[in-house]
């Protein structure tokens, strides 16, 4: 057994509705649980599969919505019921976060854990591997780090958050600041500059460092859920969270510690991510026809048709003609076409169908 195995646990945060995704996405069936790729595994799956390559499949927690505990059950039968956490109320990554590492604490205070999303696409597992063994490496070799992941830019994108660090000659660099989504302009400078990465949301660290974090950083919500230490991992659990997750105040890791925090550090790293957090970016990383079409289970039979994004459901005989960069999705009872450069507008579709036809289609 490898050195330290058993310190090593992951936490999968799957308690997301990804309405972004809409007709594909809802309330009741969201996308992590969905095979978005055509892999024939949802995207829960294979972050299940890629963890386990580190750490025990027994360490790994998975932390979601109550409603969403029989789609785990169904889709992870190998994951014990204590490792199923269902969040009582829908709180951001913070709280979550904390109560994981509290959990985690009391089974093992020796642990250092790594915290991902469940809906990442990861092209080239291999790296993804490699990064990772580097990034649990450096935590055990510096039990006060927190350490995120930082997606080498390929172009000046808008959607996300990025990490400036200090440059030097080591793997793992000292992140300087984190910045807040930029306009065009300023992504390109970031891109330009050349310290700048995209900020994956995963994150590496010791359970004692990032509950030091919260200690000083967050106070009352770490005061909050350090009352409920006695049930952690007990049947008692179940009643201390219904009791008092959503007195936790509504706040995202990035702002409630890592932002805050001094011993803060990245590791560029380049394996193919995608955060499938739109139509457009899925398009962007899915492999393509000769005509530049993408397709997620669809069969197609195409005439002046290129740059399109067609899901459907396996094996749906799909015919297109004159139609460029167009997202066509058709899911059980929405057929929705659009442009694909019209996806930040799904919101506000999915919104106004939902008025329309009835809350069925959330």
């Amino acid at each position: 057994m490898e050195k330290n195995l058993e310190n090593k646990y992951a936490v999968i945060m799957a308690g997301g509705v990804g309405s972004r995704f809409w007709p594909v996405s809802r309330q009741t069936f969201p996308k992590q649980f969905h095979d978005m790729l055509g892999l024939g595994q949802s995207l829960l799956q294979t972050t299940f599969d890629r963890l386990k390559q580190q750490v025990p499949e027994g360490n790994i927690l998975i932390l979601t919505n109550a409603d969403y505990i029989p789609l785990v059950q169904e889709q992870l039968p190998q994951v014990p019921m204590e490792n199923i956490v269902a969040e009582p109320a829908m709180r951001n990554t913070a709280p979550c976060i904390l109560l994981a590492a509290l959990k985690i604490q009391k089974k093992n205070p020796d642990a250092i854990m790594i915290v991902a999303p469940s809906d990442s696409y990861i092209e080239n597992n291999t790296q993804f591997q490699k990064d990772l063994k580097t990034a649990f490496s450096f935590c055990e070799e510096h039990p006060q780090a927190l350490m995120t992941l930082g997606i080498e830019p390929d172009s000046p994108n808008t959607g996300f958050g990025y990490i400036e660090y200090l440059q030097g000659d080591h793997d793992v660099k000292k992140v300087a600041q984190f910045r807040e989504k930029p306009d065009l302009e300023t992504a390109q400078s970031y891109v330009d500059a050349g310290n700048y990465l995209w900020n994956s949301g995963t994150f590496i660290w010791s359970v004692d460092a990032v509950l030091s974090a919260f200690a000083k950083a967050e106070p009352e919500l770490f005061q909050l859920f350090e009352k409920g230490i006695p049930a952690y991992n007990e049947a008692e659990e179940t009643e201390f969270l219904a009791e008092n997750y959503e007195k936790a105040k509504n706040i995202s890791i990035d702002y409630a510690v890592m932002e805050r925090s001094k011993d803060v550090y990245t590791l560029p790293v380049d394996f193919g991510w995608n955060d499938v957090g739109t139509w457009s970016s899925l398009y962007s990383r899915l492999t393509k026809d000769e005509n530049s079409n993408a397709l997620v289970n669809a069969s197609l039979t195409s005439r002046e048709a290129t740059g399109n994004m067609i899901k459907t459901r396996p094996g749906k005989k799909v015919v297109v003609q004159g139609l460029e960069n167009y997202i066509i999705v058709d899911e059980d009872d929405v057929l929705m076409i659009m442009p694909l450069s019209a996806d930040q507008d799904i919101k506000e579709i999915r919104n106004n169908a939902i008025k329309k036809y009835g809350s069925n289609l959330s």
